[in-house]
Order: structure tokens, then sequence, then C-alpha cells
């Protein structure tokens, strides 16, 4: 099948395949804009410019100055070095038996992260925490109606609701009454540094061991990233064996 010739610069036949080449390696931080009609064209221009400043070059002989030369070999330098690592170790990759010996090993610090929703309502004083408490048992007020009545805190507008939150997002007090709290049962006064709060949370999840299905890619990349590491190290320690090398 043909390719598709999306530009010819100074005689150059550009392809959509190539330029797409070329788009790839553009720093992932401007590849949404690349993404954008206008960004495509804007690197498409860059693109071809390659080739009309490379014909000024050429003309001028600007690839011939030592100046130049010596750019070029410093460059193929650092690719031939970067390509010839890569080739080291591109076939150096963690096996299932690996991960999962590591998985069994370290089980203990695989946990799942865990999260809370929870409400709450906060007082100045805890006199006035136990009442609002009180009307709460009784059944005078239901906890969202009490936090829009009595809260504080600016969540009063939603009825004290905290949406969901990890371990450490709130303060140390706060904190360790949600995470340890049985669900649907009212906590408090709790005490911290705000005031007095009624907590009642909603929903506990994580927490629990992750499955090795849950963790596997992280363990195999950092088994990989070790293994490719030692390999690095070996195949430089044999270079430098061979071809020495001394900092002065």
């Amino acid at each position: 099948m043909d390719k598709k010739i999306i530009a010819v610069s100074a005689g150059k036949e550009i392809t959509e395949e190539e330029f797409n080449q070329f788009v790839a390696r553009i720093p992932q931080e401007q590849q949404q804009y690349i993404a954008t009609p206008e960004g495509r064209q804007q690197a498409l221009t860059q693109y071809a410019n390659y080739f009309l400043f490379e014909k000024l070059g050429e003309e001028k002989k600007y690839d011939q100055s030592e100046e130049f030369l010596a750019i070029m070999d410093g460059a193929r330098r650092e690719l031939l070095s970067q390509y010839a690592l890569t080739q080291e170790v591109q076939d150096i990759h963690a096996t299932e038996e690996e991960c999962r010996a590591y998985y069994e090993e370290h089980k203990a610090s695989f946990k799942k992260e865990a999260q809370a929703t929870a409400r709450h309502i906060l007082t100045a004083t805890e006199e006035e925490c136990q009442k609002v408490l009180a009307e709460i048992q009784n059944g005078e007020k239901t906890f969202a109606e009490a936090a829009k009545a009595y809260s504080t805190c600016p969540s009063a507008a939603q009825g004290g609701a905290l949406g969901t939150f990890g371990r450490g997002q709130m303060v140390k007090e706060f904190d360790e009454a949600v995470f340890t709290a049985e669900v649907g049962k009212i906590l408090g006064p709790v005490k911290t540094t705000y005031g007095y709060h009624l907590i009642v949370v909603e929903e506990l999840k994580g927490g629990e061991e992750a499955s090795f299905e849950d963790v596997a890619q992280q363990i195999a990349q950092q088994i990989t990233n070790q293994k490719q590491n030692e390999r690095y190290m070996a195949v430089r320690a044999e270079l430098i064996e061979k071809y020495g090398l001394e900092f002065k």
C-alpha cells in the first residue's frame, strides 16, 4: 500500500508514518496540544522546516565546519552509548515466579489505601457538642439536619458531609477516630484544635492487603528495574576492566 504523503519540503516527501514517529518523540507535556488540529499543523511545519534548513546548511557547507563535526561526534557518542545500553538490558524482565515470590515475602507491605466517607458537626465547646448529640439521639433532628443547624464548619451547608478522604488528610485526633470507627455509629465529642466534633462514618473501605493481581505490574516494574540496573553495573565493570577508567 502506498504511503500517504502529507507534505513536500525541499523536494523531500514527508509521509504520515514518519511524521507520526516524529510526533511520538515530542515531550509528553506537549502531546495534548499536538493532538489539536492547530498543534498538529504547527508540529508538521516544524518538521518540514528541518528539511529546508538542512538544505541551507548543505549549501553553505556548515556541515563541513569543525564546530558542526564536533557536535555530530558528541551526538553520535551519546546516541550510540544509549543504544548500546538499551540493547544490553532490553531482554531483561521480571518473571512471574520472581514477582510472586516477592509478593509473598512482602505481602504485608501491599495494602489498599484506607478511605472513609463521613459527616461531622463542629462546635466550640464540649457542652454544645453534647447538647447536639442529645437532640440527634432523641430523634429531634437527623445528623445532617443538626449539622446544618449547629455546625460551625463550612461543611454545614452540605449537612456536614466531608466526602471521601484517605488516612492522614485530617488532623490526628479526627483521623484516628474515623479510621477506627464503626460505620453508622456517632462518635464524639472528639476534641481537636478546631473544637469539638460529632462524627458519623458512612463508609470505610481499603486497608486490607492487596491481591497479587492488584500489584503485579508494580512489582514487575520494580524487579525489572533492579535486574536491568544490575546488568548495567556488571557491563560497566567489564568495560572498565577492558578499556580503563580513571578520574583525575
